[in-house]
C-alpha cells in the first residue's frame, strides 16, 4: 500500500464521479442519479467490482479490514511508462461509530497499483483501523477503479463488545496460509483458526445439523424459522494457532473459547455442490418456491430425479428452449443469493434469498445500520399537463431487518404487515406459465 493522497482531493475526485446526472430519453424530463441506492451490490450486470471484506479485531485499539480482490474485480492495462500490466485502485475508508451517535472515528486512504501476476487469482490487502473496546461500528468502504472510473461503495459491521466473538478470530488455509474470506469451507479443506486476544488452552466446538427449512412466502404473516436448537454435540481440543482442522460433515460448527458461552467463530459446511447446483437432488430443493408441496415430494420420491425435474420446468416452459432458459435464469439466481445472502444458511433458504429469486435484483436497494430496504419497479405511469409528459416511478418494497445472530452477521428477515402487497401468487403463476416475473410485465402475462 502506497502513495497516500490528501483527504480533500479524494472527496473531490470521488464526488466529481457520483455527482454526474443521467438523462432519461425523454427530451422533457431529466432524472439525477439516486446516490443513496445501492442496488449495484446484488446485481453483478451493474458492477465488475465485487470484493470481499473481513475485520480482525487484533487488539483493544487496532482492527484491520482486510479486502479481497479476485482477477477478475481488477482491470490490468500496459499502458503505463513501464508497460506492465497493472491495475490502479483508490481504496477509501470511512469508520463510524454507532455507539457514539456515529461519529466519525477513523479514516483511511490507499492507492493500490496492484501488478498481475501469473497464475494468481486473488489480491489482499489490509487497512488498519483504529478502534475502542465496547463499540459497534460501521466500516464505509469506497473502491474507486481509477482505469475505467467505476465506484462501488461497501458497509461492513462489526463490533468490540467482547473478546469472544467472531471478530477476534482469523482463518487461514493450514498449508497456503492464505486468510479465507468466507466460513464456509470447501471440501476437505483444511484451516487454522487464529485467536488475536491472548493465550487459550481449549477450543470448543459445538456442532449444529444444517437447516433445512425454507421461508413462507412474504404475503404470510407469519414469523421467519430461526435457528433455535440445541447442538448435537461437543468437543474439545487442545488449542493452538497451527491446529489443522477441517469438517467434514454437513452443518454448522460453532468454535468457542469457553464451554459456556454461545459466541465465537462459526463455520458452515454446506455440501460438496455448495454455491452452485450441479446435480438434480439438489437442483429440486429451490423448487420450493414454485412447486407445491406434493409436488415437491413427487420430484423427491422420483425414481428419476432428473427426468422428473426436466419434465416440471418443459411443463412451465412449454418446449425445450423456453425451460432451458428459465432453467438458466432461476438458477442463476439461486446461485448469487448463495453468494449474497448466506448467513447460517445457505443464501437462497433465506429471505433475502426468495425474494431475489422470485422478483429477481432489485431496482433500488438502500441500507441502514439496522436493515435494508429493496424497491422494484411498477408499471410507468405517465400524465400530460400543458403539452408535456411527466413520469411518475413508484417502487413495491421489502424492508429486511438486521437480525443478532451468534452463528451469522448476514441475518436479515422480512418485515411483514398486512399492507403489504407483493403481487406473489402473480409471480409465482407467471413462473409457472413460462414467463420470468417482473412488476412491470404488461398486465395480459
Amino acid at each position: 500500500m502506497n502513495n497516500c493522497i490528501s483527504n480533500r482531493t479524494i472527496c473531490l475526485l470521488i464526488s466529481g464521479i457520483l455527482l454526474a446526472s443521467v438523462f432519461s430519453s425523454c427530451k422533457t424530463t431529466q432524472q439525477v442519479v439516486d446516490h443513496k441506492d445501492l442496488s449495484y451490490l446484488y446485481n453483478p450486470t451493474k458492477s465488475p467490482i465485487n470484493p470481499r471484506y473481513v475485520v480482525t479485531n487484533n487488539t483493544d485499539d487496532a482492527s484491520v479490514l482486510s479486502v479481497r480482490f479476485s482477477i477478475n474485480d481488477l482491470f490490468f492495462s500496459e499502458a503505463n511508462p513501464q508497460g506492465v500490466s497493472t491495475a490502479q485502485v483508490m481504496l477509501t475508508v470511512k469508520l463510524w461509530s454507532m455507539t457514539q451517535a456515529k461519529a466519525l472515528t477513523d479514516t483511511a486512504v490507499v492507492n493500490l497499483s496492484i501488478i498481475k501476476e501469473t497464475g494468481k487469482q486473488e489480491y489482499i490487502y489490509e487497512v488498519p483501523l483504529k478502534v475502542e473496546k465496547g463499540n459497534e461500528y460501521l466500516a464505509e468502504v469506497k473502491i474507486l477503479d481509477r482505469l475505467r472510473l467505476i465506484v462501488s461503495q461497501s458497509f461492513i459491521q462489526f463490533n468490540t463488545l467482547s473478546y469472544t466473538n467472531r471478530y477476534n478470530f482469523r482463518v487461514v488455509g493450514h498449508f497456503d496460509k492464505n486468510e479465507l474470506f468466507t466460513p464456509v469451507l470447501r471440501l476437505d479443506e483444511y484451516i487454522n483458526l487464529v485467536y488475536s486476544h491472548g493465550h487459550i488452552d481449549s477450543l470448543f466446538i459445538s456442532f449444529y445439523k444444517p437447516f433445512r427449512e425454507v421461508p413462507d412466502p412474504p404475503s404470510m404473516l407469519l414469523p421467519e424459522k430461526t435457528l433455535d436448537y440445541e447442538p448435537m454435540k461437543m468437543v474439545a481440543l487442545p488449542y493452538s494457532d497451527t491446529l489443522p482442522m477441517m469438517f467434514p460433515k454437513e452443518g454448522i460448527y460453532l468454535c468457542s473459547i469457553d464451554r459456556n458461552i454461545k459466541d465465537g467463530f462459526t463455520f458452515l459446511n454446506l455440501g460438496s455442490t455448495y454455491p452452485r447446483l450441479t446435480n438434480p437432488a439438489v437442483m429440486i430443493e429451490p423448487l420450493a418456491y414454485l412447486a407445491s408441496q406434493d409436488e415437491l415430494a413427487e420430484l423427491k420420491s422420483a425414481a428419476k430425479p432428473k427426468a422428473a425435474l426436466d419434465a416440471f420446468w418443459i411443463k412451465c416452459g412449454g418446449n425445450v428452449d423456453k425451460s432451458r432458459e428459465l432453467i438458466r435464469i432461476y438458477y442463476t439466481r439461486v446461485l448469487y443469493s448463495n453468494y449474497y445472502f448466506t448467513s447460517y444458511k445457505e443464501g437462497w433458504r433465506t429471505e433475502r434469498g426468495m425474494i431475489y429469486i422470485i422478483y429477481g435484483p432489485p431496482d433500488k436497494v438502500y441500507k441502514t445500520t439496522d436493515g435494508e430496504s429493496w424497491g422494484y419497479k411498477k408499471p410507468i405511469v405517465r400524465s400530460k399537463w400543458s403539452g408535456r409528459f411527466a413520469v411518475k416511478d413508484s417502487y413495491l418494497y421489502f424492508n429486511f431487518k438486521r437480525r443478532e445472530n451468534n452463528f451469522s452477521d448476514n441475518d436479515y428477515y422480512l418485515s411483514r404487515s398486512e399492507t403489504l402487497i407483493t403481487f406473489w401468487d402473480k409471480a409465482i403463476a407467471s413462473w409457472r406459465k413460462g414467463i420470468v416475473f417482473r412488476l412491470d410485465n404488461p398486465k395480459d402475462i
